[in-house]
């Protein structure tokens, strides 16, 4: 399960999440930044940084790890970065805090006492999911965190909660955005479930998902002049030249070729693609 990519999508629509964790957030937590950084000399990839505003300098930047498999090393690692990042960036920052997500306190480094000084201060703080209370208690965006962790045996039900409480509780375009996350986790704890498989399981239809609704509301101003099927070809092209860059001429022809059907399919499809590679490996299977 690609828990990174989904945590990072979780703190891109939410950066507060963060500080839903901890005991004492900033007060200004709902002007930070989520980002990535690298740190080079040596060079270090710093996913989960939570950046200050740039015109409340100096301010408190956060290091965020989520780690859900056991690394005996991973606080030689992180303390190392984040130092090294605070000291290249000094000027900017008065103070950092690192916060380490884990499912639950068996993943966690076996040998602490090097790091003592860190882990038993006021810097570093330490999550665990399964300790963080019922599902259904919990702020939606940190519901989504611990939806993540639970078993397959009761997943769909949370889930479908989630779905419910969400329309309930958030704007629609918030809604939107659980809901494609919701599908996303599902999908990725569900591997040998079709994405479609996944949305009939959590009751949720193809036209509640936001490649769909983006070609559906296009599409409805190039149908009127070209019809349906037309219009949708036009607009899923588009959406593939965003996602993957220029298409080859043979593709975009094998594209012309496909079914309505199909091409909603591939709209759906086209929201997990990150290169050419995957287009191209999506028309092969269909062919098969």
């Amino acid at each position: 399960m690609r828990r990174d990519s989904i945590f990072y999508k979780l703190f891109q629509q939410s950066p507060t999440l963060l500080f839903e964790l901890l005991t004492n957030p900033p007060a200004n937590a709902g002007e930070y930044k989520f980002d990535s950084v690298a740190v080079k000399e040596p060079k270090f990839e710093i996913d989960g940084v939570f950046l200050p505003p740039e015109n409340q300098n100096p301010g408190v930047v956060y290091f965020c790890e989520v780690q859900f498999q056991k690394d005996e090393l991973l606080y030689e690692r992180v303390f190392a970065e984040s130092s090294l990042y605070f000291y290249r960036n000094r000027a900017r920052f008065s103070d950092w805090q690192i916060v380490i997500i884990y499912p639950s306190r068996n993943l966690e480094q076996s040998d602490l006492h090097p790091h003592r000084v860190f882990l038993n201060s006021e810097q570093v703080h330490r999550v665990y999911l399964d300790e963080l209370g019922d599902i259904r208690s919990l702020p939606v965006w940190v519901a989504l965190m611990v939806l993540t962790t639970i078993e397959e045996e009761i997943a769909p039900q949370q889930a479908r909660y989630l779905l419910s409480r969400s329309s309930i509780e958030q704007p629609e375009t918030v809604s939107r955005a659980i809901i494609e996350l919701v599908v996303t986790i599902m999908v990725y704890k569900f591997e040998q479930l079709s994405r479609t498989e996944v949305q009939e399981m959590l009751g949720i239809t193809l036209q509640q998902t936001r490649v769909y609704r983006e070609i559906k509301e296009e599409g409805i101003q190039e149908g009127e002049q070209r019809g349906r099927e037309q219009g949708e070809k036009s607009l899923i092209l588009r959406q593939l030249t965003r996602r993957v860059g220029k298409l080859p001429e043979d593709v975009h022809e094998r594209i012309e070729t496909l079914s309505l059907e199909q091409l909603e399919n591939l709209g759906e499809a086209l929201l997990d693609f990150t290169s050419l590679a995957d287009l191209l490996s999506w028309l092969e299977a269909l062919g098969d």
